[in-house]
């Protein structure tokens, strides 16, 4: 296959919302260059973008699928983005090496709320955008709504390029970019080019005259040519809607049918001529600080954004050529994990067709195939201190399930399937959690859970069952209590015997010692999963040997590693072993560890035990017309309210929350807000269960025990 310079490689994201029309345009697309014979479309399962068979059973797209086109000696390389906020990792990573994202709206709907869940996650990434508003010939098209709605989200950097009009039914397009009238047959395909009708002049000179406003704006070179001459001409407009695009102050707006291929080659004509390339956009640079020279002379660098496991194929690796070039077999450092990696195949990738080629340049996106040891946000580098290209943060999960391998023997067939599942999606999130002992899986919705369960099942054969996790609750006392408890076994020869009287209190830092004790010897013990055991020696006489209390604190801890009210962890007691008796032959370590984890055990029923919770620190983004009934949902799960901030049309309101409350609050959140809000969230302490949930917390524990 040809070799393009990075001068002719254009990079474009297609996002937008479900049903928006993308992968029907980057069909289209494919087909107007010939690159295609014959258009598919989503209904009939045959398109070049949508070939997963899951994808086929949802109708929509999952993954997000890089393919190619050619345009006047140009490449655009085109990734076709799932439009479901589930998969937004597959859309994180298309937007973090595209130069420009193309934002697809459905002309029946207007920039939806689906468009600005979208559009924030291209607007933080601060790259280059334009909208392209599609299905403009269906009955139901409203284009001025569409561009009215865009315009409520991004303000109005967003510039009209075009717009439709119908003359004696046939569907035609105004372009004041070049000021002229594409006129299209039904079947679409090669407009007729015609004078704009006079009837629009008026309309069309007027958006001509606001970009070229818009595009001096981006240069002082254009604002002058612009004073003296009252107008730019094509290329100088060209030249300032590009400065403005890399500024992220210009969003070009087009119109198309995709579906009946009108206006599909004009926009590619506008990527060719002015979105920008990757030699347009800001060097990489890399975690230590290193500026990656984006020429093909300098030291070859690759970025890894995303990989797929294909039974037949093994683990396809997609990047992107950040600096220099790589050429078939060479040899590249992973800066992560330091190991060599031989590329003996490359590919550019058009869905599931591989096309072989045997160099690639600064700016392209290919593929490659059996890396050992490379994942997605890897760095492939000439040189072993090359450094690690800034990788893409990936959103933490919204929904956290328990999973279980239905058959016990596949426990690790399951556990080999998440982790290669996790190693090529980063939204997938697994860990086993030692106090439950569980395995953790979290994802981004209910619809990314379907995806987990259809792909464990029908690529790495193995069934698995999805549960509530449990929560890491901890026990403690909130009053003191003595106790003593006496430990005797004979069975012929010696026998055991221990005796062990004690006082514990609840242990708070910076408390005095004890009064009223005799304190032979103090130990700490910093508890790993957190607080404090303090154990006092307070023996006097002898009546226990010293020798035996390191037996009796490791029957303590063993209760604390298991308290009496749900089984969880024991923290912050205090201990005071004050009495007890011995027997000079059958006394030993093992009857006094005994004597000390009973006597332990009865002073804490006593000592009015209660559980703590884990509590999570969460910061929502929330739509300001919906801060009150986000508010309200947050106050019925338990939550305390810790301040707002205005951010725009959004507030900002953080909280503390018990995490045993997050079970289904993503869901909750989403369908209170449409899906606008956001949040994250992350261990903040442990505190205090209410005295009516713990009552409700034993009695079930007590039910499945």
């Amino acid at each position: 296959m040809k070799v393009f310079d990075d001068k002719h490689i254009k990079n474009v994201a297609f996002v937008g919302t479900h049903r928006s029309g993308k992968t029907t345009l980057s069909e289209t697309m494919l087909f107007e260059a010939g690159l295609i014979n014959r258009r598919g479309t989503v209904e009939q399962q045959n398109t070049v973008s949508d070939y997963h068979e899951f994808e086929h059973q949802r109708g929509a797209s999952i993954f997000a699928t890089p393919l190619h086109t050619e345009w006047r000696n140009y490449k655009i390389n085109i990734i076709d983005t799932p439009g479901l906020d589930d998969f937004i990792g597959e859309i994180m990573s298309s937007i973090r090496v595209a130069d420009t994202i193309v934002t697809v709206i459905n002309a029946k709907h207007g920039a939806d709320i689906g468009t600005e869940i979208i559009w924030n996650y291209v607007d933080r990434y601060h790259k280059p955008t334009l909208f392209v508003i599609n299905k403009i010939d269906s009955e139901k098209a409203d284009y001025d709504m569409s561009v009215n709605s865009l315009k409520e989200l991004v303000g109005n950097n967003a510039v009209l390029i075009q717009y439709p009009i119908k003359i004696d039914g046939a569907q035609c397009i105004i372009d004041v970019l070049k000021m002229k009238c594409y006129k299209f047959k039904p079947e679409g395909g090669k407009p007729e080019k015609l004078a704009i009708p006079d009837d629009q002049l008026e309309y069309a000179n007027k958006l001509h005259n606001e970009l070229v406003e818009k595009a001096a704006e981006n240069d002082e070179e254009l604002m002058e040519l612009y004073f003296d001459k009252g107008t730019l001409n094509e290329d100088e407009l060209r030249k300032g809607i590009k400065l403005g695009m890399l500024n992220h102050d210009v969003f070009p707006v087009f119109c198309v049918s995709a579906l009946n291929d009108m206006g599909t080659g004009r926009l590619m004509g506008f990527i060719d001529n002015v979105a920008p390339a990757a030699a347009d956009l800001k060097p990489e640079q890399t975690l230590d600080g290193k500026i990656l020279n984006p020429t093909k002379d300098a030291e070859t660098a690759l970025f890894v954004f995303k990989t797929v496991y294909q039974p037949n194929l093994g683990q396809i690796t997609f990047f992107k050529v950040m600096s220099g070039e790589v050429s078939v077999n060479d040899k590249l450092y992973n800066a992560r994990t330091g190991d060599l990696e031989t590329l003996n195949q490359l590919y550019i990738m058009d869905g599931k067709q591989k096309h072989a080629v045997q160099k690639l340049t600064v700016g392209d996106i290919g593929a490659t195939t059996k890396l050992k040891f490379t994942n997605t946000n890897d760095t492939l580098a000439q040189s072993e201190s090359a450094g690690i290209i800034r990788p893409i943060k990936f959103p933490q999960p919204r929904l956290v399930k328990a999973v279980f391998a239905e058959s016990t023997t596949e426990e690790e067939k399951l556990s080999d399937a998440l982790k290669r599942i996790h190693s090529q999606d980063l939204t997938v999130d697994v860990k086993y959690n030692k106090e439950t002992h569980q395995t953790l899986v979290g994802t981004q919705g209910e619809l990314h859970l379907a995806t987990l369960v259809w792909i464990l099942e029908n690529i790495y054969d193995v069934k698995a069952r999805f549960e509530t996790p449990k929560i890491s609750y901890r026990e403690t006392i909130q009053r003191s209590a003595t106790a003593n408890y006496r430990h005797k076994k004979q069975s012929g020869g010696s026998g055991q015997f221990g005796q062990v009287h004690l006082k514990i209190d609840p242990f708070y830092e910076g408390m005095p010692d004890p009064e009223g004790f005799s304190l032979r010897g103090k130990e700490e013990v910093n508890l790993p999963w957190g607080g404090k055991l303090v154990f006092y020696n307070c023996i006097v006489g002898g009546v226990i040997d010293q020798r035996y209390l390191p037996s009796i604190m490791k029957g303590i801890l063993e209760v604390m590693e298991s308290g009496p009210l749900t089984d969880s962890f024991i923290r912050d007691v205090r201990v005071m072993v004050y009495d007890g008796k011995m027997h000079p032959v059958d006394s030993n370590d093992i009857s006094f560890k005994i004597a000390g984890s009973h006597a332990f055990r009865e002073a804490f029923l006593n000592a009015k035990p209660k559980l703590l919770e884990p509590i999570e620190r969460m910061i929502l983004r929330v739509p300001e017309d919906m801060i009150g009934n986000v508010m309200t949902e947050l106050q019925s799960r338990r939550a305390i309210i810790q301040g707002i901030e205005s951010e725009a049309h959004y507030q900002q309101l953080k909280c503390n929350i018990p995490s045993a409350e997050l079970t289904d609050f993503s869901s909750q959140l989403r369908s209170l807000t449409q899906g606008r809000a956001t949040y994250t969230s992350e261990f903040e302490n442990y505190g205090a269960v209410p005295v009516h949930v713990q009552k409700e917390i034993v009695k079930q524990e007590v039910i499945t025990s």
